[in-house]
């Protein structure tokens, strides 16, 4: 019987180094194989072994080294050598990060595999940024959403509507070219326009960075201050704690 390596979707955490998982590091350090994109970020990505075989999956923002169906194949192809495979990814594996369609062609080829779970940035990029998703007097509920639907939908899958009305915390991911799209649909749905929002570049890395607005300017602010991905958008009034909170320090 032919003996298969083992593939590990890992997620990497927002960035910062020191959010890696205990075993995240580890198998980082361990596996044969790494098959990585972008969002890990510089200091994470140069961490691994030198002689570990890198293979670099691209997904910058808008460009692509691989298609999906390319690291697929990638990611089974090395495993079926043999090989101690790591797919390391940003944030968590299955929080839109196509961790779960990963996970689905592994077993289809008869691949094992394991998922290693990581810190959302969902949660933690806001946190560096003096933002609570969630406060007590401010919002007790947190949805997220994509701010980057698969382009061959016909239609969205996104209540703008029920969003409109949501009586919380919004985090969008990948929000960035579709901001102006995402924040007029709220407010085309109801959603007071003066609703505070905050853009954050390259959350828990050195050179992030916080733009502040509403509803109604942030698309021109982000303009502006040319915001760029990786960036995640938070909408609501736990936005107004970023001035109390301030923003985390961040070094290494």
């Amino acid at each position: 019987m032919t003996q298969y390596g083992k593939v590990y979707l890992v997620g990497s955490g927002p960035g910062d180094p020191e959010l890696l998982t205990v075993k995240a590091r580890r198998l980082i350090d361990t596996a044969d194989v790494v098959v990585f994109d972008q969002l890990p970020g510089k200091a994470i990505l140069e961490s691994i072994p030198a002689e570990t075989e890198k293979i670099d999956a691209g997904k910058h923002a808008g460009e692509h080294t691989l298609k999906q169906h390319e690291i697929n194949a990638v990611i089974v192809e090395k495993a079926k050598e043999g090989k101690s495979v790591v797919r390391l990814k940003g944030g968590d594996p299955y929080m839109f990060g196509r961790g779960g369609e990963e996970a689905q062609e592994l077993i289809k080829d008869g691949i094992q595999f394991e998922v290693v779970p990581g810190i959302t940035s969902a949660v933690s990029v806001p946190a560096y940024a003096g933002i609570p998703v969630t406060h007590r007097d401010h919002a007790s509920m947190v949805t997220f959403i994509t701010g980057h639907e698969d382009p061959t939908k016909e239609e969205s899958a996104l209540d703008w509507e029920a969003l409109a009305a949501f009586n919380g915390t919004i985090v969008i991911f990948m929000g960035v070219k579709m901001l102006g799209r995402n924040a007029g649909e709220l407010i085309k749905n109801g959603k007071d326009p003066n609703t505070p929002v905050a853009l954050i570049e390259r959350g828990t890395r050195p050179d992030q960075r916080v733009t502040v607005g509403t509803l109604e300017n942030i698309e021109a602010l982000s303009k502006e201050r040319a915001v760029k991905a990786p960036a995640i958008t938070i909408i609501g009034d736990v936005v107004k704690l970023h001035d109390e909170l301030g923003e985390q320090l961040i070094s290494y």
